[in-house]
């Protein structure tokens, strides 16, 4: 059976991907940027190239990914509610997965950066998640040794 954190851990994974198509669908050009330069060439003249033509149904279709893994977030973190201790532990958990992935999606497609202290707020918040991990554990053990 899967844990809740693990549940957690995807829906901050798919938010970020939901991000994404966000910025895709709605961003200034980068659909076209990424066809482009798929394809090899770019656009310098007054003539349509095959790229402006799909511009559109890519922008759809990146709007309609944003609606599929918003479903699937919340779902994900639905059942990671239920399933983890605290509600504490499952939104602190699906927050830094997804401020994590969203970096790492942003280098790796956007090419962004961050500043330091950027990494130093969610660095503060890993900690506190791994606090907030080890003091659930600590409780649950003080409650068995009790029911004992």
């Amino acid at each position: 059976m899967v844990s809740g954190s693990v549940h957690a851990l995807f829906a901050g994974l798919v938010a970020s991907v939901s991000s994404v198509c966000a910025k895709l669908s709605v961003g200034a050009n980068y659909i076209t940027h990424m066809c482009e330069s798929g394809l090899g060439h770019t656009h310098t003249g007054g003539e349509a190239s095959v790229c402006d033509w799909l511009q559109v149904p890519l922008r759809l279709l990146c709007a309609g990914l944003l609606l599929a893994c918003n479903t699937v977030m919340w779902t994900l973190f639905a059942k990671a509610l239920r399933l983890c201790s605290s509600s504490a532990r499952a939104t602190v958990t699906t927050t830094a997965s997804n401020f994590l992935c969203s970096a790492v999606l942003g280098r790796l497609l956007f090419g962004e950066t961050h500043d330091a202290l950027w990494w130093a707020g969610i660095s503060l918040t890993l900690c506190g998640l791994l606090l907030l991990h080890g003091s659930t554990a600590r409780t649950l053990q003080q409650g068995h040794e009790k029911d004992e």
